[in-house]
């Protein structure tokens, strides 16, 4: 089978999130309920929704009348540069985003449950594909999008936010089990409650987070006074999307004070958001992005690396990309003087690992110094080797460096490494390295390797190059509870599919199977809605399930459905 080259294009280490789709997993309910849903959401979101969605339904290959296969939506993705994967539920927001950077949508496999139309708290294949997969047909929405992912791939996050996804991963996995019982759903939403209420300072992640979901998830776009749709999340859901359009939701301008509002994924949300267009999406993403380590690096940058316990990577002014877990900082003042990872550390230019310090070689970590030479009349990095000779710095020679800092590095030059004109790095053998009363390197411990850069310009979470890394991130430890139906489950979904054929083929069910779907399921409300499609009008077979539809055992809410499926249908 050819594969969308979007998605071979994937670094390893996200490769592993992905799933099969397996479609015979999808039973004739399932079919059913995605039917129920697109065309309940078309029949309101054509006259609500931003105009891209309708028109992407088409470019995008998203049917009203069956779930969508990966496969034929990848086809058609491929030809504006995007594709689809399947991943089980939730997946890590750091894995999420970085998989929007590389032009890929993340689908969950599963479909939301009959007892859930109009919201799942769940991530599902009609969130995924009819919600995200159409609007990015818009070339300014997708390239929003993918420059979403690229920064938000690089934002930090904590201990508590990492914490706060599983919480929220396991109640979402309860809640799309309808075998789970209301006590261990309870549990599981006082354990959100708990987290929430003694959070941390948000994270950069956190706040990027907010921004996903008040544009990605549920943006508005147009007029205060009569906005419309395009977030995936109003674009999947019955009930917010009507719920977004009514006065009880207040709307506010969309700006980079929106980093500042959270979010509960189980209710409905008291405000949102509403952008003039999709151009000033990219201005508030640039003003977040001005605030981030990336942009300004610097001590608060190795801050944030230290305290997220997690690869990072900082980017020395010469180019130098140093990726490890970062564990010490030394300043003074504003200045920093040196910096340390521990454990497996790679140097790195424009993102690809350079020749020779690949994890292996500084499997202990890496430390180098950060500032000015003391007496250099200029730049470190655009030192030349006659510069270099001149301060008494030679290859095969002793040399004593001092920076400002007043830290100093005595060893014998090895070599050096240059890059595009730039000196990158200078390697000293029985090397020492000092700071007031610190012992920073010794020359029992081999080479020493000195970063070269006066300052760090940007720092960011995640390494620079992943595959020389051999990154690998670890898929969360609990899966999707896949459901073992019982026989007379399997039998109820086969007359879905029977039903479903007889509709494709425009021939009007039989009597005899009329009366088991009446006998056998009088509850099963959706496929009476679904028989009531090719039956003649004025039939004997139409008043029975007429009159089954009307019946007053069902609940207040399946009533409604029930009235607005017949109103969509007739």
């Amino acid at each position: 089978m050819k594969i969308n080259p979007v998605i071979e294009k994937l670094p390893h280490h996200l490769k592993d999130f992905i799933i099969d789709q397996n479609y015979a997993q999808y039973t004739g309910r399932n079919q059913a309920v995605w039917r129920y849903v697109m065309r309940r959401n078309l029949d309101y979101l054509s006259s609500v929704a931003h105009s891209s969605y309708l028109e992407g339904l088409n470019k995008t290959g998203i049917s009203i009348d069956k779930i969508p296969s990966l496969k034929d939506m990848n086809d058609i993705l491929q030809k504006i540069g995007w594709g689809a994967v399947c991943v089980d539920g939730f997946i890590p927001p750091a894995a999420f985003m970085e998989f929007q950077k590389y032009n890929v949508l993340v689908i969950a496999a599963d479909i939301r449950s009959i007892d859930q139309l109009e919201y799942t708290p769940a991530p599902d294949i009609v969130h995924e594909a009819a919600g995200h997969a159409p609007i990015i047909a818009n070339s300014e929405y997708a390239e929003y999008l993918r420059k979403f992912g690229d920064i938000g791939s690089k934002a930090f996050s904590s201990a508590y936010d990492y914490k706060l996804y599983e919480a929220i991963r396991h109640l979402s996995i309860l809640k799309a089990d309808p075998r789970t019982i209301e006590e261990d759903i309870k549990k599981a939403e006082d354990a959100i409650v708990e987290l929430e209420t003694n959070p941390s300072p948000p994270s950069e992640m956190a706040l990027i987070r907010n921004l996903h979901w008040w544009t990605v998830e549920y943006g508005l776009i147009g007029s205060l006074e009569k906005p419309q749709i395009y977030g995936a999340g109003l674009l999947s859901s019955i009930g917010e999307s009507v719920w977004a359009m009514s006065n009880k939701v207040e709307k506010i301008p969309y700006s980079l004070e929106a980093m500042d509002f959270s979010f509960d994924i189980t209710k409905p949300q008291p405000q949102l958001f509403v952008t003039p267009d999709f151009k000033h999406l990219n201005t508030v993403l640039d003003e977040f992005a001005a605030t981030m380590s990336l942009n300004i690096g610097g001590i608060q940058g190795i801050n944030k690396a230290i305290e997220s316990k997690d690869l990072a990577t900082a980017v020395l002014r010469s180019g130098l990309q140093v990726s490890g877990v970062f564990t010490n900082l030394i300043a003074e003042g504003a200045h920093i003087v040196y910096i340390q990872t521990t454990g497996p550390s790679i140097l790195s230019f424009q993102n690809q690992v350079l020749e020779g310090h690949k994890k292996d070689y500084h499997e202990h970590g890496y430390g180098t110094a950060v500032g000015k030479l003391k007496g250099a009349l200029k730049p470190m990095r655009l030192l030349e080797d006659s510069d270099l000779e001149k301060m008494n710095i030679i290859v095969g020679k002793s040399c004593n460096l001092e920076f400002d800092s007043g830290l100093k590095v005595r060893g014998r030059l090895k070599s050096t490494t240059r890059k595009n004109n730039k000196l990158l790095l200078l390697s000293f053998e029985t090397c020492t390295v000092e700071y007031k009363d610190q012992i920073l390197f010794q020359p029992e411990w081999g080479i020493y390797d000195m970063g070269i850069g006066e300052q760090i310009p940007s720092v960011f979470a995640g390494v620079a190059d992943a595959e020389g890394y051999q990154l690998k991130l670890e898929a969360p430890s609990e899966v999707t509870h896949k459901i073992d139906y019982s026989n007379d489950e399997k039998h109820l979904f086969e007359l879905y599919d029977q039903i479903a054929d007889l509709n494709i083929s425009s021939t009007c069910p039989s009597d005899s199977l009329i009366n088991e779907v009446l006998e056998k399921y009088p509850k099963e409300w959706l496929l009476h809605l679904e028989s009531l499609e090719n039956i003649e009008k004025g039939s004997s077979s139409e008043t029975l399930l007429m009159d089954s539809l009307k019946n007053k055992d069902y609940s207040d809410e399946e009533n409604r459905l029930i009235e607005l499926g017949l109103e969509v249908n007739s």
